[in-house]
């Protein structure tokens, strides 16, 4: 049997992972991608404790985070086509849409 510690450690690796992806890249899709690295790495966790405390609670939170995450990669395609269509660019830095 695998121990707790190692699906802690590997969903703190994703997340460190996924969180260095969302400070340093300055494409919107990457940054989307990014943050499904987070979700997945909580994902992890909650399927890791879940199985440690025989308990089916935590399983059942996977499921509203994978709909969570459906729907921002959903909608945040969306508005990702959309602001390319507008502006021709994904970088984050280029894009202005507050300035007057």
């Amino acid at each position: 049997m695998i121990p707790l510690e190692w699906y802690l450690s590997l969903g703190f690796v994703l997340f460190a992972i996924g969180l260095v992806g969302v400070l340093v890249r300055r494409n919107i899709v990457m940054v989307l991608l990014s943050i499904e690295l987070i979700l997945n790495s909580a994902n992890i966790t909650f399927v890791a404790y879940a199985h440690y405390l025989q308990s089916i609670n935590g399983q059942i939170i996977v499921f509203f985070v994978l709909t969570m995450a459906a729907a921002e990669v959903a909608l945040g395609l969306a508005l990702v086509i959309a602001l390319y269509r507008v502006r021709g660019t994904l970088n984050v830095d280029e894009i202005n849409l507050l300035k007057g």
